[in-house]
C-alpha cells in the first residue's frame, strides 16, 4: 500500500505506527499508520499525488497545537511539515515565511527587523501554516490583517497562489479549511516601527498570557470559538464548570475557556468534556459552542 511513498521519501524520514500524542500539544492520540516528514514543497506535491492515486487517506499537520487526535489514531498517512519548510525571507516591510516556521518565532524575527503587525502572535504556539488556515489571532490582531498572498497545494498536488480576497477570511476560518488545501508559504506586509516599542508590546502580551492562561499544562488553547457577544470562559464559570473534570480532562481552573490534560487524559475524555459543555450551554443558555480545535482520527 505504501510502496510508492518509499520511492519519494527516504526511510529515515518515515515513522510507522507513530503515536500522535507525541505530536500534539494536548499530548493525547493514538498512532498514525505512517508519519512522513517531507522537506520540500515538491515532496509534498508528490506525496499528495501518490496518496490520491493509491486511495490512501492522508492529512497534513504542523506543530499540533490546535489538534485533537482520537485514541485509535489515524488510518493512513500523516504528512508533518512542522519540522521543515522553515524558510524566512525579509525585504523592507514584507516577510515571506514558509509554513513550518513557528508563529511566535516569526513575530520575534519581525520585531528584530523593526516590523510591527505580528505582536499579537508572540505566544501563539502553532506554525505559520496552521495560523493561516485558522486565521489565528489574539489581542485584536489576526493573520488576515497582515497577509497579502498565500501559496497552497490542492488535492491534485498543484500549487496555487491566493490573494487576500480569495482567502475568504472570517473569525477563525478561511478558504483553506475547505477542499484539503495544504498551505506551504505566506507573504505578509507589516509596518515599520521602533524595535523597543514592538518588543514592549510583545512583553505585555506575554505577561497577560502568563497571568491568564494555563501555559504550564497540555492543552490546545481556546477550545471553543467565541459566539457573537459571548466570552466562553466567563460563560463556563457562570455554569459552574470551572475545574470540572471527566477523567483527567479538566476545564482549566485558571481560564475556563481552556481544557487541559491533567496527566493521563484520553482523547475520549476530552471529547466527552467538550460535548458535556456544549450540551449545558445549549440547554441552559441556548448558545451553540463550536470547537475551535480540529478533531481527527478513527472513531
Amino acid at each position: 500500500m505504501y510502496n510508492r511513498i518509499l520511492e519519494i521519501i527516504p526511510e529515515e524520514r518515515l515513522r510507522w505506527q507513530e503515536p500522535l500524542s507525541a505530536h500534539t500539544t494536548f499530548k493525547v492520540g493514538g498512532p498514525a499508520d505512517l508519519m512522513v516528514f517531507p522537506q520540500s514543497v515538491e515532496e509534498i506535491q508528490q506525496l499528495v499525488r501518490t496518496c490520491r492515486k493509491d486511495s490512501i487517506p492522508y492529512m497534513v499537520i504542523g506543530l499540533g497545537s490546535n489538534l485533537l487526535v482520537r485514541d485509535k489514531g489515524f488510518r493512513g498517512v500523516i504528512i508533518k511539515i512542522g519540522h521543515a519548510l522553515k524558510g524566512l525571507y525579509i525585504s523592507e516591510d514584507e516577510i515571506m515565511a514558509e509554513a513550518g516556521i513557528r508563529l511566535s518565532e516569526l513575530s520575534k524575527k519581525a520585531a528584530a527587523h523593526c516590523l510591527s503587525g505580528l505582536e499579537f502572535a508572540e505566544g501563539i504556539p502553532g506554525s505559520v501554516g496552521g495560523a493561516v488556515v485558522m486565521n489565528a489571532g489574539a489581542y485584536d490582531g489576526e493573520m488576515s490583517q497582515v497577509l497579502t498572498a498565500v501559496s497552497a497545494i490542492d488535492r491534485s498536488g498543484d500549487l496555487h497562489t491566493f490573494t487576500p480576497e480569495e482567502m475568504a477570511f472570517g473569525y477563525r476560518s478561511s478558504i483553506f479549511q475547505k477542499g484539503d488545501w495544504i498551505v506551504v508559504s505566506a507573504l505578509m506586509k507589516l509596518s515599520p516601527g521602533k524595535r523597543e516599542d514592538i518588543e514592549a508590546k510583545m512583553r505585555e502580551y506575554a505577561r497577560l498570557r502568563r497571568e491568564k492562561q494555563p501555559l504550564y499544562m497540555p492543552s490546545a488553547g481556546s477550545i471553543f470559538k467565541r459566539p457573537p457577544g459571548v466570552y466562553v470562559g466567563p460563560l463556563l464559570e457562570k455554569m459552574g464548570l470551572k475545574g470540572f473534570k471527566i477523567g483527567d480532562a479538566q476545564v482549566s481552573t485558571k481560564h475556563a475557556g481552556f481544557i487541559v490534560n491533567c496527566g493521563q487524559a484520553t482523547a475520549q475524555n476530552i471529547i466527552d468534556l467538550i460535548q458535556h459543555i456544549q450540551h449545558r450551554a445549549l440547554e441552559e443558555y441556548n448558545i451553540v459552542l463550536e470547537p475551535e480545535v480540529r478533531i481527527i482520527g478513527e472513531e
